[in-house]
């Protein structure tokens, strides 16, 4: 009888052992044990403009549902990014425009042609037609390395965002008072090797960014394209898409907004990437609290506003959000004091959109 239970006692730690060794970094879900304070918070602290959301809603009950959502959460206007033009802008507008003030509609551009001649002036003019329509702004327009690629219904390979051929639309931006969300670059992380260096794999892989193919443009070079069209149209505002992506050194970021005082960031979809040093973030976000919004493109589920309100409100430490972040790291909040919060989620934003 003893023999037999040692058996089964040495299978046991054999299987486990064995389960332990071939667990996979992809499936790896820690939970912090730490006893520290975990702080609920079900409304932001202070009213709340939204600089980057998307059409997730497909259907008018689910629109209705979502617009409920905002306003038990405060967020008092949510700006929807909706890269598209044409029939596409004009279908979206239709549908959440009925909304009113607790709903702003940008529209993006239109490349289809980019490489034709006299394609911008037929890009200036479809532009013009949105904002008869009642865009309010442009975004979010994005580019990786090859080119600009949000838009709808045409991507621009090869077309960034300094180039000549888009200067009329960025100037024609500013003289209709619409500003321009913009994504350059993702993440440092995804520009590293994936090897076992790489603090960041877990989300880095996903979204890894292939500097071999041939006229991708740096991380570095993608930030110039930014700054050189921010500073030949300083009459138009640009709003730095999820902190310009430099959340792995925010002083870029920094020296940017120094040089350029018609550059704003958002800070949407990067509360991963600046959580675990929170220190840091939230002197960077006390410096420049002039010049940042809020945002989330994470969706639309009242959670996920409440975990961005506990990463900027609180100072809970060493946890976890799974359902939205995917890197290994625990999280820590910011517990940014109320005038950059209230800057952050409201103010500045009032200030940049002039209605």
């Amino acid at each position: 009888m003893k023999i037999l239970a040692s058996f089964i006692l040495i299978l046991f730690l054999t299987n486990t052992l064995s389960a332990q060794e071939n667990l996979l970094l992809k499936d790896f879900r820690p939970q912090s044990i730490y006893n520290t304070p975990e702080t609920k918070i079900t409304r932001a602290k202070y009213p709340v403009i939204d600089f980057h959301s998307h059409p997730d809603a497909k259907s008018e009950q689910e629109l209705e549902e979502w617009v409920a959502t905002m306003k038990e959460n405060n967020i008092e206007k949510s700006i929807i990014l909706t890269y598209s033009t044409g029939q596409q802008f004009d279908s979206i507008y239709d549908m959440y425009s009925k909304y009113g003030d607790q709903i702003e509609v940008w529209c993006g551009f239109d490349y289809t042609g980019y490489n034709e001649k006299g394609w911008t002036k037929k890009a200036v003019k479809e532009l013009e037609r949105c904002f008869a329509k009642g865009a309010r702004g442009v975004g979010e327009l994005g580019d990786k390395g090859l080119g600009l690629f949000y838009s709808k219904p045409s991507i621009a390979p090869g077309l960034h965002l300094d180039d000549p051929r888009l200067q009329p639309l960025l100037e024609k931006c500013g003289e209709l008072g619409m500003p321009i969300s913009v994504h350059v670059a993702d993440p440092y992380w995804m520009y590293l090797p994936m090897d076992e260096k790489n603090d960041g794999l877990m989300n880095a892989y996903t979204w890894k960014v292939d500097t071999s193919k041939e006229g991708v443009l740096t991380h570095e070079e993608l930030l110039t394209t930014l700054s050189n069209a921010v500073r030949n149209n300083k009459e138009t505002t640009f709003i730095a898409c999820h902190l310009a992506n430099t959340s792995h050194d925010l002083t870029i970021l920094g020296k940017l907004l120094d040089e350029h005082p018609n550059l704003y960031a958002d800070i949407s979809a990067r509360y991963a990437e600046v959580a675990p040093v929170p220190r840091r973030t939230k002197a960077f976000f006390d410096k420049y609290k002039d010049r940042l919004v809020y945002g989330t493109d994470m969706g639309m589920a009242a959670d996920m506003y409440q975990t961005t309100f506990r990463i900027l409100e609180s100072s809970d430490e060493h946890f976890y959000a799974w359902d939205y972040f995917s890197y290994h790291w625990p999280l820590n909040g910011l517990d940014l004091g109320d005038e950059t919060l209230k800057k952050i989620y409201h103010e500045n934003g009032k200030k940049l959109l002039k209605r």
